[in-house]
């Protein structure tokens, strides 16, 4: 017998951590439960093999002297990680079997000896899942893509979400900044509130944005319009305001005024260089086009005073006002 040969016998005794198997009267080896599966998941020899169970093993280590020999199963059967790179490529598709949970992810098997893990911010595009239990549970299937091989470690990084489209890609283009939107405030707390939108998104409204248009604060279960204010789709994140509503809405009639008064002064602006164009352009035989041009222009440039005088009227109204953060003469 050599290192290396397959050689057969019965197992005599098992223990937690191994088997003793007779290859001969009087000869005996130990095959350790960490030479009977290429996985890497833990296990007693009891779950391989029993007592009296004939079997088939490779040396692996000779000690005559000490009368000692270890074997193994399972080198009489390829390992799944010589060609992990060809059975199971970037971006290949596959579905695996739930081992076991941690905080941070979900441990699956592929095969025997080829596990991998999915990160815990790789389940869901939208759903935020505080623990990875909640999401399925152990001995259940799940479909996976493969993002990352780690050959050293014999560790496959999968993911579960990557099958889908990215759903933010389209929330991007429907929650863009600007847009508004109704909401309901699912959660309160000291630094804002939970908003629950269209498409099952939520979005984060800070406290300073939650006034009210009558100086009242919004409450828990309120349905309320948010204008969007941040996004971030690498984050998956939506800054809200409910305040940005009637703030922008106020302030859009009063430069809807404006731009009403604005365009009545230029357009008297406009009537009487035309009409001053037309004068200069007139000859002394068109008497009678000649007065009325010259009526005409005077009625423009009056209507144009009388605008001043208004514009005039209104600035020295607003001056006389005291601002609310200027201090009253007493």
């Amino acid at each position: 017998m050599k290192i290396g040969d397959k050689i057969k016998g019965k197992v005599v005794v098992i223990a937690d951590y191994g088997a003793f198997v007779e290859i001969a009267p009087g000869v005996e080896g130990l095959i350790h439960v960490s030479e009977m599966s290429w996985s890497q998941h833990l296990r007693t020899a009891q779950d391989f093999l029993k007592v009296g169970q004939e079997v088939e093993a490779v040396i692996l280590t000779l000690d005559r002297e000490e009368r000692k020999m270890s074997m193994g199963i399972k080198q009489l059967i390829p390992d799944p990680w010589a060609n992990i790179k060809e059975k199971y490529p970037l971006k290949s598709k596959h579905t695996a079997t739930v081992r076991n949970f941690t905080n941070f992810g979900i441990f699956v098997e592929l095969e025997e000896g080829v596990d991998g893990l999915i990160h815990i911010s790789d389940l869901s595009w939208s759903k935020k899942i505080k623990h990875p239990a909640e999401f399925t549970k152990t001995g259940e299937k799940i479909d996976v893509m493969v993002l990352d091989i780690d050959v050293d470690n014999r560790r496959l990084s999968l993911g579960h979400k990557q099958l889908e489209e990215n759903p933010w890609d389209v929330f991007e283009t429907v929650f863009s900044v600007g847009s508004v939107h109704s909401g309901t405030i699912v959660n309160m707390n000291d630094k804002g509130a939970i908003v629950a939108l269209p498409y099952g998104v939520e979005g984060f409204a800070p406290l300073r944005h939650l006034t009210k248009e009558d100086g009242s604060h919004a409450k828990e279960e309120e349905i309320l319009d948010f204008k969007v204010i941040e996004f971030s789709k690498d984050n998956k994140k939506i800054i809200l305001s409910h305040s940005k509503v009637h703030q922008d809405s106020v302030g859009g009639e009063k430069r809807g005024e404006f731009d009403e008064k604005k365009k009545a002064k230029d357009s008297t602006k406009k009537t009487v260089k035309k009409l001053k164009d037309n004068l200069e352009k007139t000859t002394l035989g068109d008497i009678e086009s000649l007065a009325n041009l010259k009526s005409d222009m005077i009625k423009a440039e009056e209507k144009e005073k009388h605008a001043r005088k208004e514009a005039a009227k209104e600035t020295e109204h607003k001056e006389e006002v005291p601002k609310e953060d200027e201090p009253k003469e007493e």
